[in-house]
């Protein structure tokens, strides 16, 4: 006897059509990954040029909830410009420089940063201080959009009134 196939959970369905609608954002806009931080220092300069927050993405390699944050929210923004972008990858050897210009690897700015989850987005301004709320973890929760707008408007702020 044939076993019936097992229902998607939703769950499941949300992974799946954040997965295919990210697609179909990233391929729109010719990009699929934000760029990997290199040099902290350098791109927080290249940002506040523009008077813009410098945005951290902190993932992990296949991590599903990383993949709907940058695919569905983070990549369409970047077409406003509202914000620079860079992702560290939390388990990392990558050589990196922080914002005062030492050398370490992307595991460890984590670690010093003390983020626990994937995805975790940090928002960074003048000095490579934090200027707004973190937004840490993955979530189903259909508010990610307003939680993710709201601090990137505190984030501008912070940095425009700095300026």
């Amino acid at each position: 006897m044939r076993q019936a196939p097992r229902p998607f959970s939703l769950t499941r369905r949300r992974l799946l059509a954040a997965a295919v609608l990210g697609g179909c954002a990233h391929h729109a806009l010719g990009q699929s990954a934000l760029p990997t931080a290199t040099d902290l220092q350098e791109q927080l300069a290249a940002a506040l040029r523009q008077s813009l927050p410098l945005l951290v993405m902190v993932s992990l390699p296949g991590c599903p909830f990383c993949k709907v944050a940058r695919d569905n929210y983070l990549l369409p923004m970047l077409r406003e410009r509202a914000f620079a972008a860079v992702q560290v990858d939390m388990q990392s050897a990558t050589v990196l420089a922080d914002f005062d210009g030492a050398q370490t690897t992307h595991a460890q700015q984590v670690r010093s940063w003390g983020v626990r989850f994937a995805p975790s987005l940090l928002f960074f301004g003048r000095g490579g201080v934090e200027v707004a709320q973190r937004l840490s973890g993955g979530t189903q929760s259909d508010f990610y959009g307003a939680y993710l707008d709201q601090r990137l408007g505190d984030a501008r702020t912070a940095v425009r009134r700095a300026g």
